[in-house]
């Protein structure tokens, strides 16, 4: 499960990438400084099992601070889109080929209407953001086009002349998108289009295409350099009907991240306040740029790109974090290890699609599951619940 940072140009992404997962990434104040995608980790936050416990837990495919769990998330940060991308326009091919594998996208917005849409820098507030949503929007939902058009003609007349369920055609010709078939089938639902496929115009098609990558790439909205835009810019963004948009600073994150990473403030990632321990340590236009900060978080309650990152994983793909223990009493792996691992699981998955997560051949040797809180034997078909304890019986 990976998350895509998207947008045009110079808008904030890969100084967004490197807030997040504090991993390198080059910044510049010109088009196209991304040309190969950065790939890291970034962190959601989740309540360790451990404090109901009272126990000391020893994590191994995730981190414990203080009774928060820090579960990892791939992120990818792709090079710059322009209008015309899925026509290779700019690095367009690449950008688009990078996404094939995000099940969800992060759209980094310059909220200050200080970038053109070839994300050429210009004066604050002489563009407007509003055109940004919607052309990355069309972009990729002209992409998605572009590859069922090239099977359409079969597509549609194995759905119209043979019965054939549209959805499994779909997802056979868009295999190596992240999308399922159960997405596609919620798109053509959602798209109300009517009669037989064959008969549907380019306009109706792209409309299925809005709904597939809606359903199959879902979108937050990070309106960025929110602390430099014109109320009015910044109030249409958040004004936006069936979107998800956040008030963010990539910058201010960033700056927090590096001071607290160096000891000169005391700050974690997503906090709504930072501390100064020590003012002596910093040089006047550090604690200036501190003053500005928290005077930002006074208005935004933090930068927001912590919030981003967590409404797309819990909000958009609705994801629940389980616990597998092989030990239901102990709550340890075969090793000892206390609530070793964490996974991201579906809403309304199965005991069984955790025994899939975990291993193959634990899934395909599945007995039955344990709650490990109420020591209950559940079947293949028991839905997981958030924070879920559970230890999986197999003949692997």
């Amino acid at each position: 499960m990976d998350i895509g940072i998207v947008g045009k140009p110079n808008v904030g992404k890969s100084t967004f990438f490197a807030a997040v997962t504090m991993a390198p990434a080059e910044i510049a104040n010109y088009p196209f400084t991304t040309v190969d995608a950065n790939i890291g980790v970034g962190y959601v936050r989740g309540k360790c099992p451990c404090t109901e416990y009272g126990m000391e837990c020893k994590p191994n495919n995730s981190q414990c601070e203080n009774g928060t769990r820090l579960i990892p998330v791939e992120l990818i940060d792709v090079a710059g889109l322009v209008p015309d991308a899925w026509q290779g326009k700019g690095l367009g091919n690449k950008f688009l080929d990078d996404l094939r594998q995000a099940s969800a996208l992060i759209h980094i917005v310059d909220a200050s209407g200080g970038t053109t849409a070839d994300g050429t820098p210009c004066k604050v507030g002489t563009h407007d953001p509003l055109d940004d949503v919607g052309f990355l929007d069309r972009e990729i939902s002209y992409w998605l086009m572009s590859i069922i058009q090239k099977d359409w003609k079969r597509i549609s007349r194995q759905s119209s002349l043979e019965g054939e369920k549209l959805e499994r055609l779909l997802h056979e010709r868009l295999t190596g998108l992240a999308i399922t078939e159960s997405q596609i089938a919620r798109a053509i639902r959602k798209s109300g289009l009517e009669g037989q496929p064959d008969k549907w115009s380019e306009d109706e098609l792209l409309s299925l295409c809005t709904r597939i990558r809606e359903f199959g790439k879902p979108m937050i909205i990070a309106a960025n350099k929110c602390d430099l835009a014109p109320e009015e810019f910044l109030n249409n963004l958040m004004s936006l009907e069936d979107a998800i948009v956040i008030p963010t600073s990539a910058e201010y994150e960033l700056a927090l991240r590096k001071a607290a990473k160096a000891g000169l403030i005391e700050y974690e990632m997503g906090s709504t306040s930072f501390g100064i321990p020590d003012k002596s340590r910093l040089t006047e236009a550090q604690l200036k740029g501190l003053e500005q900060i928290d005077k930002f978080f006074g208005t935004f309650g933090g930068t927001g790109v912590q919030k981003c990152l967590e409404s797309g994983v819990f909000e958009m793909l609705d994801l629940i974090p389980v616990y597998p223990v092989e030990d239901e009493h102990k709550l340890t792996d075969k090793e000892g290890r206390v609530l070793p691992d964490v996974h991201l699981m579906p809403r309304g998955s199965s005991a069984k699609d955790l025994a899939y997560k975990i291993h193959t051949e634990i899934g395909d040797g599945f007995i039955r599951a344990i709650d490990a809180r109420t020591k209950r034997v559940i079947g293949a078909d028991h839905e997981l619940k958030e924070n879920d304890i559970i230890t999986i019986v197999s003949r692997r």
